[in-house]
């Protein structure tokens, strides 16, 4: 009963625009990320894993509810040509792979490198 009183309440916590910016390319890059590539990304922000694996659960789920209210991306459109919908198509299947668990932390550095 003790323990209860003293008990800290859970803050939430606050990323800096440069742990955001990072992790928002990352998402870009792919919606998913395998546990290495999760180690090494937190690492590299000064995160801990879960909040990182916290954080693109989050995103996919605001990226899901997005991809929702938008006109759907499978049904043709008014003047647009199936080839641009395929490249579309096949560009989402690259960003849902996960990253190379064996990978080294090379897009990650290239991708901060690029966006500074």
């Amino acid at each position: 009963l003790a323990d209860s009183i003293h008990k800290k309440k859970h803050t939430r916590p606050t990323f800096t625009g440069h742990q955001i910016f990072a992790l928002e390319k990352t998402f870009e890059q792919t919606k998913y990320l395998a546990g290495p590539e999760r180690a090494r990304l937190a690492y590299s922000l000064g995160m801990t894993e879960s909040q990182v694996k916290v954080w693109f659960q989050n995103r996919r789920t605001k990226w899901r509810k997005k991809s929702a209210l938008e006109p759907s991306s499978s049904s043709q459109r008014v003047g647009g040509s199936g080839g641009e919908q395929a490249a579309s198509e096949a560009e989402d299947d690259e960003y849902n792979k996960p990253l190379d668990p064996d990978s080294d932390d090379e897009k990650i550095r290239l991708l901060l490198r690029k966006h500074r």
